[in-house]
């Protein structure tokens, strides 16, 4: 559960409070002692960003910040020290918090509250001894606040926290046909339509790639088509997003190591995460604009039967792959699903996906690995929403040199390009299966956290979810 929002028009005195401030701001005007204000004074003097209060019934928090950045850096500055103050409420068993904004900005206010909301996740569905000692509610002081904004902010949070669910629960809970259950019971109360097609419609659509990832599984695949498309809409042509599903990666038959790598693997499936909690947010919203969601899922096992280096198997577009990696398992999957995407004559399509490792071993964890086809204006707008949403994307090229690199002797492709450029020869082995402007991102760096980042959390960081959100209101605003 995050923190409820609530409004009101004045300061109750004896409740603590956040006040958002700049170095310049006013201060003089404010219900403290004189002691207290010359206190806050000289720390505002001394650049101190953080100053706290005890006024004995009630904690007074001052943050201060620098609004000379560009704004959505300002708003990445709020949303982490949000995630500080988060350690401050819990430490005071604060279960109620008050936030001013005196900076002037509201969207800077929102920030902030957005880090305050998210900064509250913990997984611990599995302790025994749960501490609830978490904040219950944010109160915004405001005589006119923005209420659709703040309404966004909470379908946004509230997405987020499931796709981090999602994530983190692990595959002996959370299998293919339970993840396409949980998305069933999501479209529920959001009010997107769900269809889960079981193995035998996966195969009467003959997608060999799902089919193959999963013959090493005792679990049967499931293929989950969600679709929101309110009266009134910008398109009747959707933006369609593809999300992995991968439940559990243990590498096949090429099997991965345990430490540092198989065993987080069942974050496998957060780009199906991002998606599912995209599309929960947007229902919620009701944003007018049309939107497919596709989840292949299935979880990658070295059984007796698995699919083995050097199988050939035949994609749904008929497209021929000589398998040599059983652990480029992501690639098999989100193609076929790729090739479904097609009938629905999209605007854009874009898969996310913990697809590489090779996308970590170039940028890092701060950005996803981002790349475009034939999307050149929406590609834009979504990097704009990368930044706005600090969950940031690096374009890499699509360059045909690169296509050589998956070339089969004897097939049409091979599913992995060699010792480099792995997040690229991935990104053109999907190429291949896409007829429409398309984008493709590599969150394998981003989707999880091995330790606590920020307002992230530990573990599933909800990579996706923000970032989809805002695109769709770019995409509407224009």
């Amino acid at each position: 559960m995050i923190p409820e929002i609530s409004f009101a028009s004045e300061i109750a005195i004896q409740k603590s409070v956040v006040y958002l401030i700049k170095k310049d701001t006013n201060i003089s005007n404010l219900n403290l002692s004189k002691t207290e204000l010359k206190f806050l004074k000289d720390e505002i003097k001394s650049d101190k960003k953080n100053i706290d209060i005890n006024a004995y019934s009630n904690w007074i928090y001052f943050r201060v910040f620098e609004t000379k950045k560009i704004e959505w850096q300002v708003k990445e500055d709020l949303r982490k020290s949000a995630n500080k103050l988060q350690a401050c409420l819990k430490e005071n068993e604060e279960k109620e918090i008050q936030i001013v904004d005196l900076i002037g900005n509201e969207d800077f206010a929102i920030a902030f509250v957005e880090g305050l909301l998210l900064s509250s996740y913990k997984f611990d569905k599995y302790l025994t001894d749960k501490k609830n000692n978490s904040l219950k509610k944010a109160i915004i002081i405001s005589l006119k606040p923005n209420k659709k904004k703040w309404e966004q902010l909470k379908y946004i949070s509230q997405a987020v926290v499931i796709s981090r669910d999602l994530v983190n629960e692990p595959v002996n809970v959370l299998n293919a046909e339970q993840l396409s259950s949980e998305i069933e019971k999501m479209g529920k109360e959001a009010g997107f339509s769900v269809k889960v097609f079981d193995k035998k419609k996966i195969t009467e659509l003959k997608m060999g790639g799902l089919l193959a990832v999963n013959m090493g599984s005792v679990d049967p695949p499931t293929f989950t088509v969600m679709e929101w498309k309110p009266k009134r809409c910008i398109s009747d042509n959707p933006i369609v997003l593809v999300g992995k599903g991968v439940v559990y990666d243990s590498g096949g038959l090429s099997l991965k190591p345990t430490g540092d790598s198989m065993d987080y693997m069942k974050c496998d499936m957060s780009g199906a995460a991002s998606v599912a909690g995209a599309m929960y947010a947007a229902a919620k919203a009701k944003l007018p604009i049309h939107i497919v969601g596709l989840i292949p899922a299935t979880d990658n096992r070295p059984s007796g039967n698995a699919y083995a280096p050097g199988d050939i198997i035949k994609m749904m577009n008929k497209t021929t792959v000589e398998m040599l990696n059983a652990d480029a398992e992501g690639r098999m999957i989100l193609a076929d699903a790729l090739c479904y995407a097609k009938r629905y004559n999209p605007l854009l399509v874009i898969d996310i996906a913990t697809l590489t490792g090779s996308a970590i071993a170039a940028i890092g964890k701060v950005a996803s690995v981002a790349f475009s086809k034939d999307a050149d204006e929406l590609y834009s707008k979504l990097e704009q929403s990368g930044n706005e949403t600090y969950e940031r994307l690096v374009q890499f090229p699509l360059w045909d040199d690169y296509s050589e690199m998956i070339e089969s002797k004897i097939a049409d492709l091979k599913n992995v390009g060699g010792k480099y450029a792995g997040a690229i020869t991935a990104a053109k082995f999907l190429e291949k299966f896409t007829e429409y402007p398309w984008i493709h991102l590599d969150i394998a760096g981003t989707a999880f956290a091995n330790s606590k980042d920020s307002y992230r959390g530990l573990g599933g960081t909800g990579v996706g979810v923000r970032l989809f959100f805002d695109f769709f209101n770019r995409i509407i605003q224009k």
